[in-house]
């Protein structure tokens, strides 16, 4: 080490150290104890005054949310330091991008002098150490990339032996008391999976089940295990019926080791991508089954006879717009058959719908058409007070006049045909896919329906300049409905509602409460909303608010 640091009183120094579980295994050079030490030395020698040292032990160079790295970029960003000392770059980080980051752009940017002692890296003065500096932290980053290999092959070849490697066995389970990564009944909720279980054999769905438990005040696994929650909710505590459904069809149950559900997408991220089925590592027979495989089997049975019931979705025009307003979760829609027998879509509280017995929430229900009709007259309501129609007359008369002199009444019909009937062959290819295949349901009706749509609104128009072309118009007369036509349609196009709501709620009451994107809308609202009168009973009524 040459380094040499010529106003030592300048600087007030943190010393950083860290260690991962693999440093560990080139021996003790790389401790806590002999960095620290060497560290010491270093600021002895140059007189240097240290602020602090920083510790992260156990935590891999690839991820730089250690909580003393973190807790040394605050005390940079207080100005309480400026010089940041390690035993080698490969303690500030393995992950190149992020090395350079730091090395290149955030230090200097907050006048931090960084000193790496055994690399001879100082960036507080021109040295050719510092020139090679990226080839280093690109060498710590294949280093780290190697052992993240190593260490994923390790894991796959436990999992195929059948051997547990996760951090808590699934309910019903714990870890043996004396064996390594094998997994033993626990008895203490053995039970309480065996009867769910026995409630499936016997007919009762996954969401009575998951009522039954919640009635009965059984903890949860999470609450069970103890596991943290991070965005608490109203769900939180309560059994679902997708818990439920999860277990029903967990082949643990039978004795049979099931790991690799997910696997980590690189050894810089700690996302998870969730797993086929068919990549799944499942080893039979290596631990006592809870229930029986004919049991289980039956079970799955039962489960795979109601998927049809659950496949279906629907598209209506408030979608992903709608939310209740006291839990302010999404609505559900719901199809009901009425007395004539038609089918008729029902909002419901998603939440009261999950856990009705216990008593989260209210069900809310009115039908969707009630109240996407009430919210497009509403949308409607506010544009016309918005827009007043005789100051848009002028530029309508100007756009009427410049499409006569840019195309004639006959051309114009010939290139919406042409339209027509490129929408329905493209309907056509939507249909061929569905049939094939190649296009899921849900996919096909939302592009069914839109390309129907873009049709119909195209033959309106067509039909209206036959009219036209039979009996001609004025341009006033002309301009005067093409205004009329944007204020009745501006709700009726999902693409506007978006563009004007942020989001309707509906309250326990059926009151609708609009929140507008844009203040202006807000106050006309406010302005023609009446004061004093009651709702009509059974029928929605309206609050406008604006999220500025």
């Amino acid at each position: 080490m040459y380094l040499e640091i010529s106003n030592p009183m300048d600087y007030h120094a943190a010393l950083y150290i860290r260690l991962s579980k693999e440093d560990e295994s080139e021996g003790p050079s790389q401790s806590v104890q002999n960095q620290e030490s060497l560290l010491r030395e270093f600021v002895q020698q140059h007189r240097l005054t240290v602020f602090d040292t920083y510790v992260d032990d156990g935590w891999s160079g690839t991820n730089f949310d250690r909580p003393s790295f973190q807790r040394l970029i605050a005390d940079i960003e207080a100005k309480k330091v400026n010089m940041v000392i390690t035993k080698d770059l490969s303690r500030l980080g393995r992950d190149y991008i992020m090395t350079g980051h730091y090395m290149e752009r955030y230090f200097p940017e907050h006048r931090v002098r960084y000193i790496s002692l055994l690399d001879g890296i100082d960036t507080g003065v021109d040295s050719t150490a510092n020139d090679i500096t990226p080839f280093r932290a690109i060498m710590n980053d294949m280093y780290a990339k190697d052992i993240s290999k190593k260490i994923k092959s390790v894991k796959r070849d436990k999992q195929r032996k059948g051997e547990f490697i996760g951090g808590k066995p699934v309910y019903g389970y714990k870890m043996h008391p004396t064996e390594k990564n094998k997994i033993v009944i626990d008895e203490k909720v053995a039970p309480i999976v065996r009867r769910i279980f026995a409630l499936a054999l016997d007919g009762m769905s996954s969401r009575n089940i998951a009522v039954l438990l919640n009635r009965e005040g059984i903890p949860t696994p999470a609450a069970y295990a103890n596991l943290p929650v991070a965005k608490p909710g109203p769900y939180t505590g309560l059994w679902s019926s997708e818990r439920i459904s999860e277990m029903l069809q967990n082949e643990t149950y039978i004795g049979n080791m099931v790991q690799g559900r997910s696997v980590k997408i690189s050894y810089k991220s700690k996302k998870c991508l969730k797993q086929d089925p068919a990549n799944w590592v499942v080893v039979e027979g290596t631990h006592e089954p809870l229930v029986d495989a004919e049991s289980f089997h039956r079970v799955r049975m039962l489960l795979n006879s109601r998927k049809h019931t659950r496949s279906r979705t629907y598209d209506f025009l408030l979608k992903g717009l709608i939310f209740c307003h006291e839990c302010g979760y999404p609505l559900a829609v719901i199809n009901r058959k009425n007395t004539r027998g038609e089918d008729v879509l029902y909002f419901v509280c998603r939440t009261y719908q999950r856990f009705t017995k216990a008593g989260v929430c209210t069900c809310h229900s009115i039908k969707e058409k009630t109240v996407t009709d009430a919210v497009i007259a509403r949308v409607q309501e506010v544009c016309r007070g918005f827009l007043n129609p005789e100051e848009l007359l002028p530029m309508a008369r100007e756009a009427v006049e410049e499409a006569r002199k840019q195309s004639s009444l006959e051309a114009e019909l010939q290139a919406l045909q042409s339209r027509i009937d490129s929408l329905t062959a493209s309907m056509d290819r939507v249909y061929a896919d569905r049939l094939s295949g190649l296009l899921p349901e849900e996919d096909f009706q939302r592009l069914f329906n839109r390309l129907k749509l873009d049709r119909k609104l195209l033959e309106e128009r067509r039909q209206e300049m036959e009219l036209q072309k039979k009996s001609p118009v004025t341009v006033d007369d002309r301009a005067r409905e093409l205004v009329e036509r944007f204020i009745q349609t501006a709700g009726e196009s999902r693409e506007l509602l978006v563009s004007l709501i942020e989001r309707v709620e509906l309250t326990e009451d059926k009151e609708i409460i609009i929140k507008f994107r844009f203040a202006q809308l807000d106050e006309v609202a406010q302005s023609q909303q009446p004061q004093g009168s009651a709702p009509p009973e059974a029928a929605p009524f309206f609050t406008g608010e604006c999220l500025h």
